[in-house]
């Protein structure tokens, strides 16, 4: 079935909007901002109000000084690197583990990490510019810069990429409020958002974040998914194209055979909810990995 008018590049809630109305075609968008902004803020109003719920940054902090939280990143480059692991870090990783093999490994991606909200706004200026060069990067360049940062942990018996990692170095300031516009941290974190409007597409986060790359292994186990599950009902708007950040793992559950899962199934997806948003035709859900049904195709033509 083929969508009489499919929705531009610039506009690709527009048929979400007309049908469901503004907020439940942007529901899951603005739960993950206010969970992004929810978790920064709770680190913040320890140095601020002195009620320490959170303590310390991404790549290692403590709840309510008690229950510890290990970044698998820095867990794997200790490991690496060489160092003793303490206890501690040991069960702060196995907790995130734990938690990210429930709602999905890559769910730090777009409902906590603070890049996602400049990587997002980036690709909507690129759209607005209307910039179409891209820099073709393949999917396995991340793969490969895990396994350099690594390896060079390995070489050295250092933590190195943290001094680089735009991730860390943004929590870092802004939880510290460390605003030096001349430092290497604000230049590399603006240089991400020049990259993904100039040069590549979600050059970043889709293509080259090592973290991406560890949340991703353990996405490849994790409970929470995406379902196409009225995918009958498909009209190839190209909605939900457009604001994937990981496009490519739409058209498996999507577009499969009858006897193919409509479970969205690639440790690559977000689990962001936007295919879910702006599908005036409710084609995806979420679900569990175990869901294989779909429902009857029970809308009309369009």
């Amino acid at each position: 079935m083929t969508a009489p008018n499919p929705v531009s590049r610039k506009h690709p809630a527009a048929l979400a909007v007309s049908v469901k109305g503004r907020l439940a075609a942007h529901k899951w968008l603005l739960l993950r901002r206010a969970s992004q902004l929810g978790v920064l803020g709770l680190f913040l109003i320890g140095p601020f109000l002195g009620l320490w719920v959170l303590k310390g940054t991404l790549a290692s902090s403590m709840l309510f000084d008690t229950v510890p939280f290990t970044d698998p990143l820095i867990f794997l480059q200790s490991l690496s690197a060489g160092h003793t692991v303490a206890t501690t870090a040991w069960i702060g990783v196995g907790l995130l583990v734990v938690l990210y093999m429930v709602v999905g490994g890559r769910s730090f991606c777009s409902w906590v990490c603070p890049i996602n909200l400049l990587t997002d706004g980036a690709h909507t200026a690129r759209v607005h510019l209307d910039i179409k060069g891209n820099l073709p990067i393949p999917r396995s360049a991340r793969w490969w810069l895990l396994g350099t940062v690594l390896g060079i942990s390995a070489l050295t018996g250092v933590i190195a990429w943290e001094a680089l990692n735009p991730v860390t170095l943004l929590h870092r300031e802004l939880v510290f409020g460390i605003f030096l516009a001349g430092s290497l941290a604000w230049m590399l974190i603006v240089g991400v958002v020049l990259f993904d409007i100039f040069i590549a597409n979600r050059g970043w986060c889709s293509h080259l974040c090592p973290m991406g790359a560890t949340y991703g292994l353990i996405g490849k186990a994790s409970l929470t998914r995406v379902s196409a599950r009225d995918r009958a009902a498909c009209d190839n708007c190209q909605a939900c194209y457009h604001v994937c950040p990981e496009p490519h793992v739409l058209t498996p559950a999507l577009k499969g055979a009858d006897g193919d899962s409509p479970i969205v199934m690639s440790g690559d997806c977000t689990n962001c909810g936007r295919c879910i948003d702006v599908c005036h035709r409710d084609v995806f859900a979420f679900t569990h990995r175990f869901d294989r049904s779909s429902v009857p195709h029970a809308h009309g033509s369009p």
